[in-house]
């Protein structure tokens, strides 16, 4: 037993659905800076403000911070949250499930290195603490969490994995469990490779939606939003090779530049994508809402 779930008699167990679920993410996780885009341990915090929004990230030298793709478990469990939801199940912030479930959903192997790094990932994600002020009803309230308050695997008689249950904290099982912060993304996510492009990925899918027009951010403000310790010269060279690639799923990218000189990039819906003709508009903090040129 890796920790011993305290909360589980006040919890009902949920136990995940196996078959084919949409993947689903946490639009809170995909607009702000909560995790680390590098795949080398990272130990130093992430210390983000912008506006009334404070987010402070800490990680354990023994595990360091989560990342980006840690992260995939908690798309699997809002996923598995909101199936079960919108199908009129009891859902709950404790949750079972066997590793194989988890790792096939993620589009992982189940080897025994796919098991071991999936435990370290939990490990990662028990270990990191959030404070922020994000869904905070006072300006001056910050809620302090891990993104798994708990977990334990079950094995058998000579050790052979059986299943895994964790809790979610109240913070993240709030947002899920509102459909409005709720987004179904593209499956071929779990196919990006790069901490930077799957953090855009993101980014895009939550500011850009399905716009017409698509969506535009300055350089400097995405380098500030990423969370990254790459510095920015580093951080602009690598945003061009991902527009040189184009791997972000359903989206087209371009760098341009304002009449000042200053570089932006701006994404619109692929034409080519089955979901384009499913359109939002969305907003930028400011209230206006932000276009890409044509």
């Amino acid at each position: 037993m890796r920790h011993r779930l305290s909360d589980q008699s006040q919890l009902e167990l949920f136990h995940a659905r196996s078959g084919a679920i949409a993947p689903r993410d946490a639009q809170d996780l995909m607009s702000w800076p909560f995790f680390s885009l590098a795949k080398s341990r990272r130990v130093t915090p992430i210390d983000f403000r912008m506006g009334e929004v404070s987010i402070r990230v800490e990680a354990t030298v023994e595990h360091g911070m989560a990342t980006i793709w840690d992260a995939d478990i908690l798309i699997w469990a809002a996923s598995q949250i909101v199936e079960a939801r919108d199908n009129g199940l009891r859902t709950s912030r404790l949750m079972s499930a066997t590793p194989y479930e988890i790792l096939t959903f993620i589009d992982r192997g189940d080897s025994a290195h796919s098991y071991s790094r999936l435990k370290a990932a939990l490990d990662r994600l028990q270990s990191t603490t959030v404070a922020t002020s994000i869904r905070q009803s006072s300006e001056r309230r910050r809620h302090r969490f891990s993104w798994i308050n708990e977990w334990k695997e079950r094995v058998d008689a000579v050790g052979r994995p059986l299943g895994i249950e964790l809790i979610l904290p109240d913070w993240f099982y709030a947002g899920v469990i509102d459909d409005a912060l709720v987004l179904t993304i593209d499956r071929q996510y779990f196919g990006l490779t790069g901490g930077l492009e799957r953090w855009l990925y993101r980014l895009v899918r939550k500011h850009g939606g399905r716009q017409t027009h698509g969506w535009s951010f300055d350089l400097r403000h995405l380098h500030l939003k990423s969370g990254s310790l790459s510095p920015f010269k580093r951080f602009t060279f690598d945003l061009r090779e991902i527009v040189r690639r184009q791997p972000l799923p359903g989206y087209r990218l371009v760098l341009t530049f304002d009449p000042d000189g200053r570089s932006r990039l701006t994404f619109q819906p692929d034409p080519g994508d089955p979901f384009a003709n499913t359109l939002t508009t969305h907003r930028a903090p400011s209230g206006r809402t932000i276009k890409a040129a044509k």
